[in-house]
């Protein structure tokens, strides 16, 4: 197997993965709130592994994500669905958010948290699903 990058460019994508995704979560979590959200959010998380996967390969990626990106979209579309549920339920407009508090920790969770994850997930799956199909064109195309 041959690596696509260079030292630096691997030693890079190692050190940045985790960081953007930890912006990327900020952003997410900042964003159900204020402006940002789960597209832009998508997009952070989605460049990280872009970057891991020109470093590193195609099949590093894989076995780093463990779940296929085209799941991803599928568990995205999901929980945005799941997110207009609560209020159809409870009779209120479509879309209507819904608040729940935990007790033990005080933490509120949201439906539009839970659409904003599915926003992410869908983001972050059509990304990574449309690159790693260019990387394999590509392969393809190289002659051994």
């Amino acid at each position: 197997m041959v690596k696509s990058g260079t030292l630096i460019l691997g030693v890079a994508a190692q050190l940045l993965l985790p960081l953007q995704l930890l912006f990327s979560v900020f952003l997410l979590l900042r964003g159900h709130d204020t402006p940002g959200g789960g597209f832009i959010a998508g997009l952070v998380a989605a460049g990280g592994f872009a970057l891991y996967l020109f470093a590193h390969g195609r099949r590093a990626l894989t076995a780093l994500l463990r779940i296929a990106p085209r799941d991803m979209v599928g568990l995205g579309l999901l929980l945005g669905v799941a997110s207009t549920l609560p209020a159809w339920w409870r009779g209120e407009p479509f879309f209507t958010a819904q608040w729940w508090t935990l007790p033990p920790f005080g933490v509120a969770l949201s439906t539009p948290l839970l659409f904003d994850l599915g926003v992410y997930l869908v983001v972050l799956g059509a990304l990574l699903t449309a690159i790693t199909a260019l990387v394999e064109i590509d392969q393809d195309d190289v002659p051994s």
